[in-house]
């Protein structure tokens, strides 16, 4: 069932599942995945745990605790998301000892209301790397233009960072360039920079979602012809730029001091047209000191027939450039896409995490014992 799986591994593809909930984590099916299935990391956002605690499942005791001592809505869920954080953490450790602390991840994100404020992310990454308080774990800051300067803060600090919602190539230079400027503070500070790792989540599926729309709305030949191009094309001129970034002189100088690539993470890998196959942002975003966070029916489909054939990536580059400007030549602007995509991942994370808190609060009034 899992060969597939076993060949993107060892194709350098880290397998990262793309969720989290107490469930997984009592019922034994988190340490079955990474037994079983070469999951070696997971990530959480807004909309995860939203759903897993609206769920209910396996939180009505710690709900009843926090209830009892009437704490507020925020605090309630920090203690809630950072408990399974920990736990998976815990059964991650081992991958993580043994990977030299490339994997046997779990991330967890700030706030997503922080998005645009630089300092105030800053300081809510360091308190959940001190609520945490594991060394696996990797905190999620968005790449909006505030975030870019915390990352650079948060790594500064040796905090290591997963860096979401990247939809631009230029977007994910700067990136680079904040993880790159962290490590030359970390450095200066004398922390031990093979302590610190990073990934940098280039979101997928949700640039064939919107290009695909505008192309809808065209519905000439030329533009049927184009459909279902640009999210890979875009993925793998990202890869492109990896390669440039990681092998320059500023990168070489981090290199002797032990410093760990950013390594590119592909999120938003479930493929939404139905129309396409199930393992489409899988089976051709193969390359090595990658990473691809799936959602558990992505992993699966994988498992039972991803096509795995080796890098699907090197070579790509050309004709990758050519895709995007066939689009653009139908009168669909790249950097109007990206741009808007940013804008809706903040909002929508965000949405999220403000439904979580109405949820939360209404179990926790539910739930808090009565006077006298």
């Amino acid at each position: 069932m899992t060969d597939a799986l076993k060949r993107l591994s060892d194709e350098g593809v880290a397998i990262w599942l793309d969720d989290l909930s107490r469930k997984r984590i009592t019922s034994g099916n988190l340490a079955e995945l990474i037994d079983q299935s070469h999951v070696v990391g997971v990530t959480t956002n807004p909309s995860i745990f939203q759903k897993a605690i609206s769920s209910g499942d396996g939180y009505e005791q710690q709900l009843a605790d926090l209830a009892a001592r009437k704490v507020t809505v925020e605090e309630a869920i920090r203690m809630i998301t950072t408990a399974d954080v920990r736990d998976a953490a815990d059964i991650l450790r081992p991958v993580f000892d043994a990977t030299g602390g490339q994997d046997g991840r779990v991330s967890i994100e700030v706030d997503p209301r922080l998005a645009h404020n630089t300092e105030a992310t800053v300081a809510e990454a360091k308190q959940l790397a001190w609520l945490v308080d594991r060394p696996n774990t990797l905190i999620k800051i968005p790449a909006t233009k505030a975030g870019l300067p915390a990352i650079t803060e948060v790594i500064g600090k040796g905090i290591s960072v997963n860096v979401t919602l990247i939809f631009s190539l230029e977007r994910y230079r700067e990136v680079m360039d904040a993880y790159l400027a962290g490590l030359e503070k970390a450095k200066a500070a004398g922390l031990d920079l093979s302590k610190i790792h990073s990934v940098a989540s280039f979101f997928v599926s949700r640039v064939d979602t919107e290009i695909d729309k505008r192309l809808d709305t065209l519905g000439t030949d030329e533009a049927k012809a184009v459909k279902g191009k640009a999210a890979l094309a875009n993925a793998r001129l990202a890869y492109e730029a990896y390669e440039d970034v990681f092998s320059s002189d500023r990168w070489a100088a981090l290199d002797k001091a032990q410093a760990n690539k950013q390594r590119p993470l592909w999120a938003s890998t479930g493929v939404k047209d139905p129309a396409y196959k199930d393992t489409l942002y899988v089976d051709d975003l193969v390359a090595p000191n990658t990473v691809n966070t799936m959602p558990e029916a992505t992993l699966e489909a994988t498992a039972d027939h991803g096509q795995i054939t080796g890098n699907t990536v090197a070579g790509t580059y050309d004709t990758a450039r050519g895709e995007i400007e066939a689009v653009e030549k139908l009168g669909i602007s790249y950097d109007d896409v990206v741009q808007l995509l940013e804008v809706e991942g903040v909002e929508k994370f965000a949405a999220s995490w403000n439904d979580l808190l109405k949820s939360t609060e209404a179990e926790l009034k539910r739930l808090t014992p009565s006077e006298g």
